[in-house]
C-alpha cells in the first residue's frame, strides 16, 4: 500500500447484499481520530467498488452489510490480492449473529480465498487492543446487551493474518450500528464508544 498525506476511511462497494449500512459511521470515527490524534484525515467518507484497481491506493478498508455476501470473481481476486499486499480490511457483521446470512456467507468467501482455517479468533491480549487505547479484549456493544441477533455478547474478534499482521479483522458485533450516530451527539454518552475505532485505524496504519 502507497502511504497517504490523509488518512481516508473507504468503504468496499460489493455487488451482493447492502454494502451500504450504518452511513454516520464514518464521520463519527473521523471525528475521533481528529478528536484524539495527530493523524491528518480526509473528512469525506471514500467509497470505492471491490472489483476496481483504485483500492489498492489505501491502507485501510471498510466492509459491512446484513444480506448475503457472494463476491463475483473479480471481487475476489482483489480482495485477495489486496490482503495479500499488506492491506486491511475491517468487516463488521450488522446482524451481531454468527448464524445469520451475512456471516455464514462472509465466512464462507473467505474460506473459499483463504483457506477454512484462515480466519481464526485472536486473542484479548493482541497488540490490537493496546495499538491506542487499552482494552481488555472487544468492546461491548448496546446491540449485543439488547437482545438482538443472536442474543450473544461475543467476546472475542476473528482475524486472517498475513506475516504476523491482520490483514482482516471480524466482527460480530456491530460496531458500525454501535457507531452511527450524529457524531456532534457524542458529548451526550459518558463514555465515548468510538474509542475503539481508533485502535483499529492506528494498527492498520502503524503495524
Amino acid at each position: 500500500m502507497q502511504p497517504r498525506n490523509k488518512f481516508v476511511f473507504t468503504r468496499l462497494q460489493y455487488e451482493s447484499g447492502d454494502w451500504d449500512v450504518d452511513q454516520r459511521m464514518p464521520s463519527n470515527v473521523l471525528n475521533s481520530l481528529v478528536e484524539y490524534t495527530t493523524l491528518p484525515v480526509d473528512t469525506k467518507e471514500n467509497i470505492i467498488p471491490l472489483s476496481s484497481p483504485e483500492i489498492f491506493k489505501f491502507p485501510f478498508c471498510y466492509l459491512s452489510g446484513h444480506k448475503l455476501v457472494e463476491f463475483t470473481a473479480r471481487e475476489r481476486e482483489n480482495f485477495e490480492r489486496y490482503v495479500q499486499r499488506g492491506g486491511f480490511v475491517f468487516v463488521d457483521d450488522c446482524n451481531h449473529d454468527i448464524d445469520g446470512l451475512f456471516a455464514k456467507s462472509f465466512e464462507d468467501q473467505m474460506s473459499r480465498i483463504f483457506g477454512s482455517r484462515a480466519l481464526q479468533k485472536i486473542p484479548n491480549n493482541h497488540r490490537l487492543y493496546s495499538s491506542f487505547f487499552r482494552f481488555d479484549g472487544p468492546p461491548v456493544t448496546s446491540q449485543e446487551l439488547n437482545g438482538w441477533g443472536d442474543d450473544l455478547v461475543h467476546n472475542y474478534l476473528k482475524a486472517i493474518e498475513v506475516n504476523g499482521k491482520i490483514g482482516v479483522l471480524y466482527s460480530n458485533k456491530d460496531y458500525g450500528c454501535e457507531w452511527d450516530y450524529d457524531f456532534r451527539n457524542k458529548r451526550f454518552y459518558r463514555h465515548d464508544n468510538t474509542r475503539f475505532s481508533v485502535n483499529i485505524v492506528m494498527y492498520a496504519l502503524m503495524a
